[in-house]
């Protein structure tokens, strides 16, 4: 890069900074909206739990009233033309009663599924109050990641710069669709001796508004829009965990673009 190019992008640097400072904190409300969601959980868990003790008090009521009624039988003076009779009303209450303590027992059961799971929801909840995050064994995979960046670029107005671990990456944000007066600034792994890579890579030069440069890191993936949305994630150690962030806080953008146009300075011209 000569020193045009390099006091070209620094000046975009410094154009970059100057335009933020505005918006607030994305994934704070997200979070807060996941907290109403686990109280409405909550709610609804302890109004099924009051729902099964009621039915549980009443099952455990008609048994004894059953195990009663079985009893006064039982002690009743019989003669022989009613002990058919009887037996038969024993022998059906028994039944009854059998039914009775089988749908007691998988009442029990549900009561106490539904009081682990809200027990297990109350301790989501405490622990979401922190409002950090750990990414360590978050899963998001770099396709939920291009998902989000192709959902941005329709919003892009004059610039964009994407980096990306491959190339081939670029297949997936459908590029062509963006707005020919948005200039894309794009730094990814190109391997022209690989046939894939050169047929790519003139396909996407052939667009006026797109400029690549080969980055070989690719140890991150993420998009910056007209300096007003970022995107960024970290490459992990597996293939399911990236550490993202996405924004539009300015001062969030201020701090991470860096992390963007670093990867763009340190590219190479194809």
């Amino acid at each position: 890069m000569d020193e045009y190019e390099r006091i070209n992008e620094l000046k975009k640097l410094l154009e970059t900074k100057e335009r933020l400072l505005r918006l607030k904190d994305e994934q704070v409300q997200t979070l807060e909206n996941s907290l109403k969601w686990k109280d409405e959980q909550i709610k609804t868990l302890e109004s099924s739990l009051r729902i099964k003790d009621e039915k549980a008090s009443t099952l455990e009521k008609t048994i004894e009233l059953k195990e009663d009624d079985i009893r006064k039988l039982t002690a009743t003076s019989i003669n022989k033309d009613t002990l058919n009779e009887k037996d038969e009303k024993i022998y059906q209450l028994e039944k009854e009663l059998e039914i009775l303590n089988d749908e007691l027992a998988k009442a029990d059961e549900d009561l106490e599924s539904l009081e682990l799971e809200n027990e297990k929801l109350r301790k989501e909840e405490s622990s979401s109050t922190d409002k950090i995050i750990d990414f360590t064994n978050v899963k998001i995979t770099k396709t939920e990641i291009l998902e989000k960046m192709r959902e941005m670029l329709p919003n892009a107005i004059s610039n964009v710069t994407i980096v990306v671990p491959g190339i081939e990456d670029l297949q997936d944000l459908y590029l062509y669709e963006v707005r020919s007066s948005v200039a894309m600034n794009i730094c990814c792994s190109i391997n022209l001796e690989n046939d894939e890579h050169s047929e790519l890579h003139q396909e996407f030069e052939s667009l006026d508004n797109i400029t690549i440069k080969n980055y070989e890191q690719k140890d991150r993936i993420g998009i910056v829009r007209d300096a007003e949305e970022l995107l960024i994630g970290v490459i992990g150690s597996s293939e399911t965990n990236h550490l993202v962030s996405h924004t539009k806080d300015p001062k969030h953008i201020r701090l991470l673009n860096s992390l963007i146009t670093e990867a763009w300075i340190r590219s190479r011209k194809v």
